[in-house]
């Protein structure tokens, strides 16, 4: 008989997991609490446009694809990516802009816009951090660190000296590069991992040498696509996913998990597979102290976590050429403004990550239309100092509208604009179970990585595993997607 297993969430990780066990014969069941999968990876529809509701940056898109090589499909049959270049435009304060393309003989020539020695200081600092890309990508992010030796030992603890980590991303990339503007937009990169170049380990540099040497690319139909393509392979599988469901509880007996508790009842199964984001559902899913091992209530409200995210959606009624799909506006204050997330404050002149997918895909909006998302790094709500309503999104919107009006070609969005919505931390709060609010989990701190970072097997209780963002080995899509590849791998060990 074929084991069974539960999925807590549909969201990318639960998805991707569920295909590669459906694959090799287990019986897998979903449950999602919102009517809609996805989890955080999800989408807003109108009669005139489709946005992607948050995540919007597909970097590495080898590891999306090899989730389709696991169970032996053509991920051509489901989904078209598009490679893109340039990669980012970026904008400033002072009117100027600057490409980074992915195509070296235009890259060298925009670098040298700069100054030569710019020019050959990025070449310089991307050589650095691909070279300890190599290292974290053979020693540590596709390593599950499950027993203590599998990460206490000498070669590891040498690698993690070679990789070198200890200064801070905005410090490693000052000791390259002498443009403030170049400078300030490779450091806007490392906040897609929800933590503050100026405080951050420099390991996080992998980010923006990521997107350069291997390119970013878009889905045809925003990221949700993705989504929409892995809920086709379980269903081709004969998986099921039950959605408006939420989860009250993981059934926890004899040291062991087996099955879950929702409005339904009582489901049995064999395996347990959480993809809820683990602070949450250590704290409200698992109602055995014995079981929560060293992550108590306690434990859980001490930790480090992410910054959040405020998400403007916008839909157009004209088009827009001169922005990019991926654009970044770099505003005054950098540093000031930036920290304010991490600071339990909203920027006053934020910088901003404005994603426009309708400049090359017509899917997401109509003839002459576009759709673009504002995205702003805002504090959790774990400080309580701020809250989301309607007078303080209203405070947000102007900010980021007079950020807008210092790039002349957008001055007049505001004019435009046919369809209007907002997220904000208290909806990922609500909507997501995102722990605190966050938009990335826990802080991916050098005490919050590896070994330190919730494990993907629970160390306490049988047939229990977690994927997603907040546990090993971290956050974004990518990065979860090779939490459910060492997921399934500790799962096939048992056999």
């Amino acid at each position: 008989m074929n084991k069974s297993v539960i999925i807590v969430g549909a969201g990318v990780g639960g998805l991707a997991t569920a295909v590669k066990l459906l694959s090799k014969g287990y019986n897998v069941t979903i449950y999602e609490k919102n009517t809609r999968i996805g989890g955080r990876v999800n989408l807003i529809e109108t009669d005139n446009f489709r946005f992607d509701l948050t995540a919007s940056i597909l970097m590495t898109p080898e590891i999306y694809k090899d989730v389709f090589r696991y169970v032996g499909k053509d991920y051509k049959d489901y989904i078209n990516f598009i490679d893109l270049d340039p990669i980012y435009r970026a904008f400033y304060f002072d009117g100027s802009h600057f490409d980074l393309f992915r195509d070296i003989g235009k890259l060298t020539e925009s670098l040298e816009t700069l100054s030569k020695k710019d020019s050959i200081g990025y070449y310089k600092f991307l050589s650095k951090v691909y070279e300890k890309y190599l290292i974290a990508n053979k020693y540590f992010l596709n390593n599950s660190f499950s027993q203590p030796l599998d990460f206490f030992n000498f070669v590891s603890l040498q690698k993690m000296l070679k990789i070198n980590t200890f200064s801070n991303a905005y410090t490693h990339i000052s000791s390259y590069i002498d443009s403030d503007n170049l400078r300030n937009l490779i450091a806007f990169q490392s906040l897609y991992v929800g933590i503050s170049p100026f405080d951050g380990p420099n390991i996080y540099n992998l980010v923006p040498t990521i997107s350069q040497l291997y390119g970013l690319t878009h889905l045809e139909g925003g990221m949700y696509s993705y989504i929409e393509a892995l809920e086709k392979m379980i269903y081709e599988f004969g998986g099921k996913i039950i959605t408006d469901t939420p989860v009250e509880e993981i059934v926890i007996e004899n040291g062991s998990a087996t099955g879950i508790k929702s409005k339904s009842g009582i489901d049995k199964a064999d395996i347990v597979v959480c993809n809820a984001d683990f602070p949450y559902a250590i704290k409200e899913l698992i109602k055995d102290n014995e079981a929560k091992g060293k992550y108590t209530d306690k434990k859980i409200s001490k930790m480090k976590y992410s910054c959040s995210t405020f998400i403007m959606h916008l839909g157009l009624k004209k088009k827009y050429p001169e922005l990019s799909v991926h654009n970044i506006y770099i505003g005054d204050d950098f540093e000031k403004n930036i920290q304010s997330a991490f600071f339990k404050n909203v920027p006053e002149n934020p910088s901003l990550y404005i994603y426009c997918p309708s400049k090359i895909d017509d899917t997401m909006a109509k003839e002459d239309m576009e759709c673009i998302n504002i995205t702003v790094r805002v504090p959790n709500l774990l400080s309580n100092d701020i809250t989301w309503n309607e007078e303080t999104i209203n405070i947000m919107k102007d900010r980021v509208f007079a950020q807008l009006s210092n790039i002349e070609s957008l001055s007049d969005i505001q004019e435009n604009i046919i369809y209007e919505s907002v997220t904000t931390p208290y909806d990922m709060l609500t909507r997501f179970n995102s722990y605190g609010g966050t938009s990335f989990g826990l802080s991916p701190t050098l005490l919050q990585t590896n070994y330190f970072r919730p494990h993907i097997k629970s160390p306490t209780v049988d047939d229990l595993y977690f994927v997603g963002n907040s546990v090993h080995p971290g956050t974004g899509i990518s990065i979860v997607l090779l939490s459910s590849k060492l997921v399934v791998e500790e799962i096939l060990k048992k056999l």
